[in-house]
């Protein structure tokens, strides 16, 4: 009965305060993941992906006039 007595005021702590701000936490995060980007976070997406495009666009530009000025330069780089 000692052991008994010992575990009651931990489980009894743990019932009333841990598990439901467990819970709130654990459904908050899941409605959060559940709803997609953020209208900031989107357009910060937009803004990367066209960053990215651009830096493309020069990388084809840069690799067109290394071609032309030194056509061995991707045998010396592979």
């Amino acid at each position: 009965m000692m052991d008994l007595d010992i575990l009651v005021a931990p489980i009894i702590i743990f019932m009333a305060v841990v598990a439901p701000l467990w819970l709130i936490l654990h459904y908050r995060s899941k409605k959060q993941v559940s709803q997609g980007l953020s209208e900031h976070e989107h357009r910060q997406l937009i803004e990367l992906a066209n960053k990215a495009e651009k830096m493309a666009e020069r990388v084809e530009t840069l690799e067109a006039l290394l071609d032309q000025e030194a056509p061995q330069w991707r045998r010396k780089y592979e």
